[in-house]
């Protein structure tokens, strides 16, 4: 397998400024679940003042655009938080002390059996930094072989493999509605239109 990853880099010390800076000054765990935890954190302010903060702590995850000829791989699959099913690519939590590109690869296989000979890192992104720190993986995945699915034992799902035109259809229709898929759908159609991520 290929694979060309930089998700470790956003882990990095950025840069920032430090005028805008908040300070902890204490944490109170409140829940401490399966997938996430939630802490309320007492910050001091830049003006002196403190606030509190409600964080949840999440462990990362990865998502794959899975691309078989000019089709992306799809699974649907009900939503608690949603009330509803939803046509995501695949993805999932990442293990501790996993490396997210080991992840992709895992997720890839488990939801949908397939492998990939291609497996490149484009981009890594936080999905909600005013109150989580989730951080997704994003992978492309290509050169696919069949195989057979591993799914967990409390997870349902079907597999199928749609156009670009479908995607946004999918997208129009809000059956494609989480931001990790809606991502992919855009990169896969500059991908397209370019030959570049």
């Amino acid at each position: 397998m290929k694979s060309k990853t930089s998700a470790e880099s956003i882990y990095a010390k950025q840069p920032a400024n430090p005028k805008l800076d908040e300070v902890t000054v204490s944490t109170k765990p409140i829940f401490e679940g399966k997938v996430i935890s939630l802490q309320v954190d007492t910050v001091k302010l830049p003006n002196g003042q403190t606030a509190t903060r409600e964080i949840i702590k999440h462990p990362g995850a990865v998502a794959v655009l899975a691309l078989k000829g000019d089709r992306m791989l799809v699974v649907d699959q009900y939503r608690q938080a949603m009330g509803r099913t939803e046509v995501e690519i695949p993805a999932g939590k990442l293990d501790p002390g996993e490396k997210p590109e080991v992840a992709a690869a895992r997720e890839l296989k488990e939801e949908t059996g397939y492998t990939a000979q291609s497996l490149r890192h484009l981009r890594s992104f936080y999905t909600s930094p005013g109150f989580a720190d989730e951080i997704i993986h994003l992978y492309i995945a290509e050169e696919l072989e069949a195989g057979n699915m591993a799914l967990d034992e409390d997870e349902f799902l079907e597999v199928s493999e749609i156009t670009l035109e479908e995607a946004y259809k999918l997208m129009d229709e809000n059956r494609i509605s989480d931001a990790k898929t809606m991502m992919a759908v855009y990169a896969w159609d500059i991908y397209r239109t370019t030959g570049r991520f």
